[in-house]
């Protein structure tokens, strides 16, 4: 996974932590903006969250960012 999306996703993770507690879930589609502005971030992210892990639609954010963290 590029650096980029790396980043993003922990991002996010973190704002919605903040916004609605530890508990919220979220999917690979919460990286991106409505409009698909770019199609192979979106099916990297894809790739890794239903291919490489086979997660589930919806997930803990925590459980995401950790992850991804180490992964780092």
């Amino acid at each position: 996974m590029r650096a980029s999306l790396r980043r993003k996703i922990i991002d996010v993770c973190d704002l919605k932590i903040a916004q609605k507690g530890a508990n919220v879930g979220l999917s690979f589609y919460a990286f991106f903006a409505n409009k698909n502005d770019d199609p192979d971030l979106l099916m990297e992210a894809a790739e890794w969250w239903i291919r490489t892990h086979r997660l589930d639609h919806f997930e803990k954010a925590t459980k995401i960012k950790r992850m991804v963290e180490e992964k780092a």
